[in-house]
């Protein structure tokens, strides 16, 4: 075992600050990466807060990485020492049921296991995530970042991404298709840029009329106040697809009404509980689908990492010095950040 700088928390009020943890060496399928950017997800902030009730800590949050290879097992193939590369939310699965031999591992019917929070298959010790120096990680669960991608605003992509991107994928988004966001946050300024870049007729849902300049910028085509009874009645039966990216508690009523007969409302936030209730008849009456969907696979997100780099995308970013991650987590509880934060891990050496 090796012992690494990392920055965690140890208790639900504790805040994140320096810790001490330890790696294991490399086996003979795994990849040994010095981490140089952590993109900061909403996630973290959960996790650390222990808002979800599973938190065990310590916890070393963390999962939108890139880095350099520093090390291969002798079993490696795909990679070598001095590549980009990047890990995302998964670091294992089952490797054997139905889903994973599909190539989405994220659906693994014997569970995922997470890049933080989660526990390894082969020693039981558990998993740290990427606010940390290094970290090693199955060749199979190992990406390959395209070089003409800026690495540190590609790392939200590792999450923030390839949520947005599997569902439009999953759900046949086509050109000249009319789909709508909601929501604009770290989600949906990729959902934006996705639906875009694939052809898309896309609408922005929004509370306030502040935004629409930030819309426009991002390459929608046109804005919905939600809030706006009007705007919201001459929405109806407009959209193939809506794309929620809100992960708190609001009513989807509204948005069930804006889709065509047979459109789908693709939830990605965690919204639990839905209130008020749905209304049936809508739903019934016209072949509407409401349908959820986590992240992608490691094909998938693969996939996702060569089309952004066909079209140039990344996340919009603020770079953070991880001395600052407790001032940042208080900025997201605000939804103070256009749009993602991601660490200079360079700033770990001097924390």
């Amino acid at each position: 075992m090796s012992t690494l700088q990392a920055y965690g928390a140890e208790s639900a009020d504790s805040g994140v600050h320096p810790l001490t943890i330890e790696r294991r060496e490399p086996r003979p399928d795994d990849v040994s990466i010095e981490i140089d950017y952590c993109g900061v997800c909403h996630s973290d902030l959960h996790f650390v807060l222990n808002d979800w009730g599973m938190t065990e800590y310590p916890i070393v949050p963390g999962h939108e990485i890139v880095g350099t290879v520093t090390a291969v097992g002798d079993d490696v193939a795909g990679f070598k020492v001095g590549e980009r590369v990047g890990v995302g939310c998964l670091v294992d699965s089952c490797r054997e049921c139905a889903s994973c031999e599909e190539g989405l591992e994220q659906y693994c019917l014997n569970g995922f296991v997470g890049t933080y929070g989660g526990e390894d298959r082969h020693d039981g010790t558990k998993t740290h995530g990427g606010y940390s120096e290094r970290i090693v990680v199955s060749e199979r669960f190992v990406l390959k970042m395209p070089e003409s991608l800026d690495p540190a605003a590609a790392a939200p992509l590792l999450c923030a991404g390839i949520t947005t991107y599997s569902p439009l994928k999953h759900f046949g988004l086509q050109a000249g298709d009319r789909i709508a966001v909601v929501g604009m946050g770290g989600l949906g300024h990729m959902g934006i840029k996705f639906a875009k870049a694939m052809g898309a007729e896309v609408t922005v849902f929004s509370r306030s009329e502040n935004k629409r300049s930030e819309i426009e910028r991002l390459g929608a085509h046109d804005m919905i106040i939600s809030t706006d009874e009007e705007q919201m009645e001459a929405a109806a039966g407009r959209f193939d697809f809506i794309l929620d990216t809100v992960p708190v508690p609001h009513d989807l009523n509204p948005y069930v009404n804006a889709l065509k007969p047979s459109g789908t409302l693709i939830l990605v936030g965690l919204l639990e509980p839905i209130e008020p209730a749905l209304q049936a008849g809508p739903i019934v009456f016209a072949r509407r689908s409401i349908s959820g969907s986590l992240i992608g696979g490691l094909p998938e997100t693969q996939e996702m990492l060569d089309f952004c780099a066909e079209h140039d995308i990344v996340s919009d970013i603020e770079m953070l010095d991880i001395r600052n991650i407790n001032e940042a987590y208080k900025r997201m509880q605000n939804s103070d950040v256009r749009y993602r934060f991601v660490i200079d891990m360079e700033s770990l050496k001097g924390a």
